[in-house]
């Protein structure tokens, strides 16, 4: 794999990030023999089948068939290149980084993100240092305390406040000599209508920075102290935020939610920092978007395979929108999701003032699914009049048909048909074909990922290839038959070349192999051969390479008389009679 790391500072990088510990930072693991087990944070399941070996320091999924080292899976669950993968996890092990000689347009690239999170860092700093001055920041500080807030909550979220000016932070920037186009990049400028020069994004607002797992400051929301609209801004998309894959407060609720195995979902900040005043840690808030499959298998990690996430909403109307929306994302992500509404005025904030955590916890063990919630939300809205039963049913339709578990699905039915009084077939009839071609669909792609791992995969090249990482006793037999050299497979034939090039001492350092595959696929497809589970041992090692050896044979006799037909149909004498003597070789050396 190209790239502008020295080979030996990754593979100091590698052998101290342990994908173990960096993988649990993402995903609940448990300990299955010699290896860890936890949902995939890739695709949507309810059984384990995402694997991570101490070992062989590698990971694979047998469910979607993603695997690689510590690197491939920071770059696949972050979106990084390999250069930012490899720096991330460098500054987790506090290794330096240097660089060889790089062009102007690869500094740029490798590095924007890089200079991003400085940006922001710097921001946040800056709004916390206003916050605390007492002159400029005293109303702001005023709000937090009348919120609630105290001391410890407002410096552990690190909360700060952008001041009433066109140009505070813009002016603090450049006197930092950070380059104009960079701020603007990062989203806390904004362009002046007439083109000429920038202010502010965010002025006379109470400042949130929204902090990713590695504890880098990601973007900004901003609270208006004033009559502004809107009352909350958040930063716009930029390289390094996205508001789909992002919740608020999740650097600091991780722990508890693997510890309590459940999360609380809660809509705006001040919900979240109340949450986590009153000790329930283990709460996050969206960013002014809806819940996303992205949010779910980030949700998932945390909480691991028996976890739970309570949505928490402050009105039963508020509560029914977003059910309905969540129940497609939170059925493709296989999560257990619950609705918690609270009373009619309240949102947690004001709850947990009034009630407190203890009455809060009570109501949360109570929450319903969300299929039942809309169930018994229909029945309270339309009643159970002949049209009141026919628009519930109709508004069950959808909700009922994303339900992906058939079993699920069914005792939902049943639940429907008891309450209304409503034959079950009458029900079912109404949800089945839309259910069906749902399924149908699911099926098809997962079918054609697995059509699409086996076509690009050559059984008996890959054979070998299992057998030179699992036996690499054999690698110089391998290398007196010229074994390799008979691969169709191009990257196959570059990958073996690679092992043989370890010799029988390195050819088990798999994970470093991986680090020079580029094409995803190869690279999934080495790492479910690490993990395979074969026994090996000479005798079937040998007939391994027999068996190949016969078949590429059958390859060439195939080919050559293929061209000796094509010449005979030509009329090419002089060619027709050189592979006419090669076939004669040919069965001579047989």
């Amino acid at each position: 794999m190209a790239h502008t790391i020295p080979d030996e500072t990754i593979s100091r990088i590698k052998n101290a990030a342990n994908i173990v510990d960096v993988v649990e930072e993402y995903v609940a693991l448990k300990r299955s023999g010699r290896n860890y087990l936890g949902l995939c944070p890739f695709h949507a399941e309810k059984t384990p089948s995402f694997t991570v070996s101490h070992e062989k320091q590698m990971f694979y999924c047998f469910g979607c068939h993603t695997g690689g080292n510590v690197f491939s899976f920071i770059m696949q669950h972050e979106g990084f290149s390999f250069p930012e993968a490899v720096r991330m996890l460098a500054g987790r092990c506090g290794i330096e980084v240097p660089e060889r000689h790089m062009s102007a347009e690869q500094k740029k690239r490798v590095s924007e993100k890089d200079k991003l999170f400085r940006i922001n860092e710097l921001a946040a700093i800056y709004y916390r240092h206003t916050l605390k001055d007492a002159r400029i920041g005293q109303q702001a500080k005023a709000y937090l305390l009348g919120r609630g807030m105290t001391k410890n909550v407002i410096e552990g979220h690190r909360l700060g406040y952008a001041p009433d000016r066109w140009d505070g932070l813009l002016r603090h920037l450049e006197s930092k000599r950070v380059p104009l186009g960079l701020i603007a990049t990062s989203g806390l400028i904004v362009p002046r209508k007439s083109q000429n020069g920038y202010y502010d994004r965010f002025r006379n607002r109470i400042m949130f920075p929204i902090v990713n797992l590695n504890q880098q400051v990601v973007g900004f929301g901003g609270r208006d102290l004033g009559d502004g609209m809107p009352k909350y801004l958040n930063s716009p998309e930029t390289p390094i935020y996205n508001k789909s894959r992002s919740l608020y407060g999740i650097d600091r609720a991780r722990q508890s939610a693997r510890a309590a195995s459940s999360m609380y979902v809660v809509e705006g900040y001040f919900d979240a920092l109340a949450m986590h005043l009153y000790g329930i840690e283990n709460s996050v808030a969206t960013l002014g978007t809806a819940l996303t499959p992205e949010h779910v298998q980030l949700l998932k990690g945390m909480v691991g395979q028996s976890g739970r996430v309570v949505l928490v909403y402050d009105s039963d109307q508020a509560g029914i929108k977003a059910a309905q929306r969540s129940i497609p994302v939170f059925e493709q992500g296989l999560l257990d999701a619950r609705i918690l509404v609270l009373p009619e005025g309240y949102d947690p904030d004001d709850f947990l003032r009034e009630r407190g955590p203890g009455e809060f916890l009570k109501r949360a063990k109570t929450a319903q699914g969300m299929v039942p919630f809309l169930i018994d939300s229909a029945i309270q809205r339309h009643g159970t009049s002949i049209a009141g039963k026919v628009n519930i049913v109709s508004a069950m339709q959808a909700p009922l048909a994303n339900v992906q578990d058939s079993v699920a699905r069914s005792l939902y039915i049943q639940q429907l048909s008891e309450k209304l009084n409503i034959d079950e077939s009458v029900i079912m009839q109404k949800i089945r074909q839309s259910a069906e071609k749902k399924t149908l669909k699911r099926h098809h792609a997962s079918g054609e990922q697995v059509a699409h791992v086996i076509q690009d995969s050559r059984r008996l090249e890959c054979q070998i290839l299992a057998m030179m990482m699992r036996y690499p006793l054999m690698i110089p037999e391998i290398v007196q038959r010229n074994a390799v050299d008979f691969f169709e497979d191009g990257p196959l034939r570059g990958i073996a070349r690679m092992i043989l090039g370890q010799g029988e001492s390195g050819a088990g350092d798999i994970a470093g192999i991986v680090d020079k595959i580029e094409d995803p696929q190869y690279r999934n497809l080495v790492s479910r051969l690490a993990f395979d589970e074969q026994h090996w041992d000479r005798q079937g090692c040998e007939r391994l390479l027999r068996q190949f050896e016969q078949h590429h044979n059958r390859r060439c006799a195939s080919g050559l008389q293929r061209r000796i037909e094509a010449a005979e149909r030509n009329n090419d004498v002089e060619l027709l009679s050189k592979l006419l003597k090669q076939k004669q070789r040919h069965a001579v050396s047989k």
